[in-house]
């Protein structure tokens, strides 16, 4: 049930444990583009309950929707410390050369220690990423991490995951260049047949890339910086779209940053850059007015987003919804349509 006593600086509710997915669709006996979708209208006019095959019917000709084509990395390996222990080390993060963010995970670690990993590795950590009480600085003593972790590393699980899944259960059918720590979640229930539909009806599909890090909002910490890219064409149909006064639908919530992270005056222009943009109510957006995204957990920094784009009511109510009608939370879950103009 939601907690009617939140802030608006903390959107709360009690997620029941059953409404977690603790296993991709496909484990279900269903296909990824089965899950279901719940469609809102920020006007408050409908709520309405469809499968996510139906998405082509639910939007309208002209729509353009903005995805995220980063494909995602095998990115936790099993380190050993010095005294023999082990601990799960997740990659979030690709620096400089060498360096590497990373996250033990749930252990204590101090600056300088090494960790063994498989193969011969070394990670050395140097020291604390930004202001983070769980990201660290490490050199990395291998050449194409990207080549090892894809030997060595396994998708990173959280525990309402309950077993391990190869990492084609942590892709989307568009994924491109790979270098996502996690998997860019809000596209994984496109299907070909799907994006052949999306086509057929009008509906236009364009991608961009931002390489996601480790879930930094677990802990309802800031955002991370993560590295984005825009192309041209990209570019170019967002304004287009804009101009039109069509509806521009972000494919996920990396998609909102990087785009909100690309404009100069009031367009959106090519771009190879990091992004650190929170959007919240205070720091609305400026390109897209659509949000298809997946459930969020409570207090989560992207409810703050959900909010800045439809407003805290309609969160609300939008949420009653999905709980009431028992839809599955988290990456192999549901996914909710927020439309911000009818």
């Amino acid at each position: 049930m939601l907690d009617q006593t939140t802030t608006r600086r903390a959107f709360d509710f009690v997620l029941p444990p059953e409404l977690e997915a603790h296993e991709p669709p496909e484990a279900r006996g269903i296909s990824r583009d089965h899950v279901r979708l719940l469609v809102t209208s920020c006007d408050g006019a409908h709520i309405e309950h469809h499968r996510f095959f139906e998405l082509p019917d639910v939007l309208r000709p002209g729509d353009l929707l903005v995805a995220n084509d980063s494909g995602t990395l095998p990115s936790a390996v099993t380190a050993r410390r010095s005294d023999g222990s082990t601990l799960t080390l997740h990659f979030s993060t690709h620096l400089i050369e060498d360096l590497w963010a990373v996250e033990p995970r749930h252990t204590d670690i101090s600056s300088g220690e090494s960790l063994q990993l498989p193969g011969g590795v070394t990670a050395q950590l140097l020291a604390p990423y930004t202001d983070s009480q769980r990201l660290w600085i490490a050199k990395i003593g291998t050449g194409d991490l990207g080549t090892y972790l894809h030997r060595y590393g396994r998708p990173i699980r959280y525990p309402y995951v309950t077993r391990e899944w190869p990492i084609a259960a942590y892709q989307t059918v568009y994924a491109g260049p790979v270098g996502s720590a996690e998997m860019p979640s809000a596209g994984r229930a496109f299907s070909p047949d799907v994006l052949e539909q999306l086509a057929h009806r009008g509906i236009q599909f364009v991608t961009l890339t931002l390489h996601t890090g480790v879930a930094s909002l677990e802990g309802h910490e800031r955002p991370y910086p993560e590295e984005f890219w825009i192309p041209p064409r990209t570019a170019l149909t967002v304004n287009v779209a804009r101009r039109e006064g069509r509806r521009v639908i972000a494919v996920g919530t990396t998609v909102v940053r990087a785009l909100e992270s690309a404009v100069i005056d009031d367009e959106v222009v090519p771009t190879h850059a990091w992004t650190d943009v929170v959007i919240t109510p205070e720091r609305r957006v400026q390109v897209v007015d659509s949000l298809l995204t997946g459930l969020h957990e409570p207090t989560a920094g992207h409810l703050m987003m959900l909010e800045a784009i439809a407003g805290r009511r309609h969160l609300e109510r939008a949420y009653a919804a999905a709980l009431e009608g028992r839809y599955l939370w988290h990456e192999f879950g549901d996914l909710h349509l927020l439309l911000g103009r009818s």
